[in-house]
């Protein structure tokens, strides 16, 4: 197992708890990039889980979306195991993991693509950092930034995944007036 949260029923038991508190039937696709946006669980052992999951009962379809795949949520069993086995994963990572999840799934409902990426200067001098946020067909953000050192752009770019509802906001207080922190 690859996955940062370690062992293959930590992956288990990360999956059945963010399962268990969305609150909704999700297909393979969607669950699985919800989980990869968390970064605690590689998608292989995701793919390997999964169907240890099915095959034990602790997950089970329950129906279609409109593409005619098979939606998933936990069983009762599989709600039983996540509740008395997630004191095994840290909350934090749980906590952090679920309001990304939630993040997620609601940016996919809304049509919100993020992108952030860095790009290194063309005279070798720093670098720039490239963030854009839009909803369906319109552009809501779009930021280019000039940083001093990969590191402190990377950070930049780690903030932006984890809270791009909270830098958005900041630059349309900045640029607006409401608030001044020069």
């Amino acid at each position: 197992m690859g996955s940062p949260i370690g062992s293959k029923r930590n992956v288990k038991i990360f999956v059945l708890y963010l399962m268990q508190n969305v609150h909704m039937p999700l297909d393979y696709i969607t669950l699985g990039e919800m989980v990869m946006h968390t970064d605690y669980v590689a998608y292989l052992d995701l793919a390997e889980a999964f169907h240890e999951m099915m095959d034990d009962g602790l997950i089970k379809a329950v129906d279609k979306n409109d593409c005619g795949e098979d939606r998933y949520i936990p069983t009762d069993k599989g709600i039983c195991v996540a509740e008395s086995m997630r004191r095994d994963l840290l909350p934090s990572i749980l906590d952090e993991s679920l309001a990304t999840a939630l993040r997620y799934l609601d940016f996919k409902k809304r049509g919100v693509k993020l992108s952030c990426n860095i790009e290194k200067n063309a005279t070798g001098a720093g670098y720039y950092l490239h963030c854009s946020v839009t909803e369906q067909d319109t552009t809501l953000m779009n930021v280019t930034l000039w940083v001093d050192s990969k590191l402190r752009a990377e950070r930049m770019v780690e903030r932006f995944r984890n809270k791009p509802e909270s830098v958005y906001r900041g630059i349309t207080a900045l640029l607006s007036g409401n608030v001044d922190y020069l």
